[in-house]
């Protein structure tokens, strides 16, 4: 959010919280619950949350927020460009100038003091409290003005930060999705009682299961991505590749080949380390719906550092995976 900034943990003073954005996790979480009650647990809402996530986790913030905006893995036509942003607002993870802001900050002092969520001392802090933990330094102009002026000059970009209207698009998101279900479900069931219990079962699998689902898959390549798993490259941070985050977030858990190399737009540089996030910009791509894609180039000096008990990392412009 742009008004949810973060400190590193190690402060005498217990910084305060954000409470308006604690509020809106913690009433989100409640609702989680009730998608397993016998009224509204479906088997359909499994693959309904698999596509909900890559459509609002891989293509609105793996695709859109990170790679694009964060740091121009690839370029869309601009209607493409802004459907990204707009799936990525609508994942309920801040403004996009919020979210570039914070993570290049991370890059720029990962797992040091200006780390805005260094799991390096407090995993939870990592995951998520340093979310709804106030920052002074997000409050201010010369914070965007340093880590994102060549985003600043977008008027799309900038109405969505200011006055935090993204909230407004988010919620017209979820007003629209409420809609559908109740529209499908009046046009598929015979009584109100089987369309309103449909209409509650898409309410809560759709948008709150998947919201919660995304917000944690997220925050585990902030978190357990900088604990756990190993490493192709010895950059200077803990970051490292979780198959189990990469799994769950299409590609996003390689974060140690992300450090390494943070332009490439595949985060998967062994065979076996499967983006399906980038395979999506590679269909595009073939079909001209996407260019200037940033290949893998990892520099010379981490190429040639062998991590502890791991064979050769790949050399630079293999195919990535």
């Amino acid at each position: 959010m742009s008004t949810v900034p973060a400190v590193a943990p190690a402060t005498t003073a217990k910084p305060p919280r954000i409470f308006w954005f604690f509020a809106v996790i913690v009433f989100v979480h409640l609702l989680v619950p009730l998608a397993f009650t016998p009224w509204t647990f479906v088997w359909w809402g499994v693959p309904a949350l698999i596509i909900g996530n890559f459509v609002f986790g891989s293509l609105g913030i793996n695709l859109g927020y990170h790679r694009m905006l964060t740091h121009s893995a690839a370029k869309f036509p601009k209607p493409l460009e802004r459907l990204w942003v707009i799936f990525g607002v609508c994942s309920l993870e801040g403004s996009p100038l919020w979210w570039v802001c914070t993570h290049r900050m991370h890059h720029q002092h990962s797992d040091d003091a200006g780390d805005p969520h260094s799991p390096k001392d407090d995993f939870y802090w990592g995951h998520m409290r340093w979310i709804y933990t106030a920052d002074p330094r997000r409050q201010s102009l010369e914070t965007y003005a340093k880590y994102v002026p060549d985003l600043m000059g977008d008027k799309f970009l900038r109405w969505l930060h200011r006055g935090e209207k993204w909230l407004f698009v988010w919620l017209a998101h979820v007003v629209l999705l409420t809609a559908a279900g109740f529209g499908l479900g009046f046009a598929l069931f015979d009584t109100t009682n089987d369309a309103l219990m449909f209409a509650a079962q898409w309410f809560l699998w759709v948008i709150v299961v998947r919201t919660v689902y995304v917000w944690h898959i997220t925050w585990f390549v902030n978190s357990a991505s900088h604990r756990w798993g190993y490493r192709n490259y010895e950059t200077n941070d803990r970051s490292t590749n979780n198959w189990w985050v990469a799994i769950l977030t299409n590609g996003e858990g390689w974060h140690n080949n992300h450090h390494a190399a943070p332009r490439a737009c595949s985060q998967g540089h062994r065979w076996w380390e499967v983006d399906l996030t980038f395979t999506f910009v590679r269909a595009l791509q073939v079909v001209g719906l996407a260019w200037d894609v940033a290949p893998v180039k990892v520099p010379a000096h981490l190429r040639d550092r062998k991590p502890p008990s791991e064979g050769p990392p790949p050399a630079e412009g293999a195919p990535p995976g």
